[in-house]
């Protein structure tokens, strides 16, 4: 299977797409489709990277990814329990090149505008998820309907930008293994020292073209990714794991220097782990 692109099985003549996904993991190469993907957590936990940017999913969140938008899920396969996500994936010519143009649906506008960069609900998902556990046993036609709502909840809802950066090209099948297998080491092994000239090697280029590879993809340099991905962590941890003190977060998160983590932890948070942890109560 290509990481890029990557091709939505579709039955044909089928407009709307709706797929079941379970087992130990969700699919977990990098990889864009043209088809938008609306998806719901079902059970499963893990790392999402949506273009530029590393977040977190888990149970009950609903996903939204662009056209063309690499990702990719990086399932937690210590949760305990199978991963499954229900999905619907549709392009914006699915219903015909002018349908989404309609006056009657000009009130859907924001979803696109807010797809383009991926988002996560953050409202109304409790009735959201009432909708997307009606898909599974639907008919083509209440699938429809149900899209339809979703849409348009989802145009008004609260929600979380999933990326900040979108790199207009489609990326071929070579790019796309290299950036892979930089984001696969990244997230494997962030908890330790990453040197550039070891992320240099693994992308298969010297340090300077890759620091300007990765830099014009992502439009922001590979350590302020990685720091990013690690910062990710230490939220999850500062969270769930109430008993590790904030030196262990850090340790735990790839920081070995404190004022280091709190430094980074200002910058990119705008605050500071201990108030993030107490905010979080």
């Amino acid at each position: 299977m290509k990481i890029f692109p990557f091709k939505i099985p579709k039955p044909l003549n089928d407009a709307l797409v709706f797929q079941v996904d379970s087992g130990e993991m969700f699919y977990d190469k990098l990889h864009q489709h043209e088809e938008i993907q609306i998806s719901f957590i079902v059970e499963g936990e893990g790392a999402l990277v949506v273009g530029d940017k590393v977040n977190y999913y888990e149970k009950e969140d609903i996903v939204i990814i662009g056209s063309n938008l690499p990702h990719v899920f990086k399932s937690n396969t210590n949760y305990g329990k199978e991963s499954k996500m229900l999905t619907l994936f549709f392009a914006r010519n699915s219903f015909g090149s002018d349908f989404f143009e309609l006056e009657e649906l000009q009130e859907l506008s924001p979803f696109f505008k807010r797809a383009s960069h991926g988002f996560k609900v953050t409202s109304s998902k409790k009735y959201l998820s009432t909708l997307f556990n009606q898909l599974e046993n639907g008919s083509k036609l209440s699938r429809f309907l149900i899209f339809l709502e979703l849409l348009k909840k989802t145009s008004h809802c609260n929600y979380k930008s999933l990326s900040s950066f979108i790199y207009e090209k489609k990326i071929t099948e070579i790019e796309g293994k290299r950036m892979q297998d930089v984001f696969e080491y990244t997230m494997t092994h962030f908890e330790h020292d990453i040197s550039l000239e070891t992320i240099s090697e693994i992308a298969n280029m010297t340090k300077n073209a890759f620091c300007k590879y990765f830099k014009k993809r992502t439009n922001k340099t590979y350590f302020r990714f990685l720091n990013e991905l690690r910062l990710e962590h230490a939220c999850k941890l500062l969270i769930d794991k109430k008993d590790l003190t904030i030196a262990d977060v850090a340790y735990n998160s790839g920081f070995k220097n404190m004022s280091n983590f709190n430094r980074q932890f200002k910058m990119i948070k705008k605050t500071s782990p201990n108030n993030f942890r107490k905010e979080s109560l």
